[in-house]
């Protein structure tokens, strides 16, 4: 009967793609105070990162859909979720980021919500993408 509130569901503008190729002077990354995040984008375990989010591209198009819905929808999707924090920086990120529980009424971006679209094969198939699906060892003495 516990769920989880989850915040940075974009992993802080990772999932957006703007540091698909480094680290743009105009973002968060590029301020002093973020330089953890600019080490962490930079890094090796960045650059795996942008890896797996090309492979994820696909499936985002399959559905219709951005990356950063897709992360949002894949978040609500998780069983143990209650609910997404998004930390968006203009109104224009907020309407995309809602696109994964709502019609697109923009008429741009996706046409229907994504969350419905979220199979156990598609989160299957993201999870394998992942590699860091959490593993629930049960303890049925209690």
């Amino acid at each position: 009967g516990v769920g989880a509130m989850t915040w940075s569901p974009l992993a802080c503008g990772i999932i957006s793609g703007k540091y698909g190729n480094g680290v743009p002077e105009s973002s968060r990354a590029a301020l002093k105070c973020y330089q953890w995040l600019k080490e962490k984008i930079i890094s090796e375990e960045g650059r795996k990162q942008q890896v797996k989010l090309k492979d994820l591209s696909p499936i985002a198009e399959r559905l219709g859909c951005t990356l950063p819905q897709l992360a949002v929808a894949w978040c609500l999707r998780n069983e143990g979720v209650s609910s997404v924090l998004l930390g968006s920086s203009n109104p224009e990120q907020l309407i995309e980021n809602l696109g994964a529980i709502q019609a697109s009424a923009s008429g741009g971006g996706t046409s229907a919500e994504v969350l419905p679209k979220m199979t156990s094969h598609i989160v299957n198939e993201i999870d394998n993408i992942l590699g860091n699906k959490p593993y629930s060892k049960k303890d049925y003495r209690s």
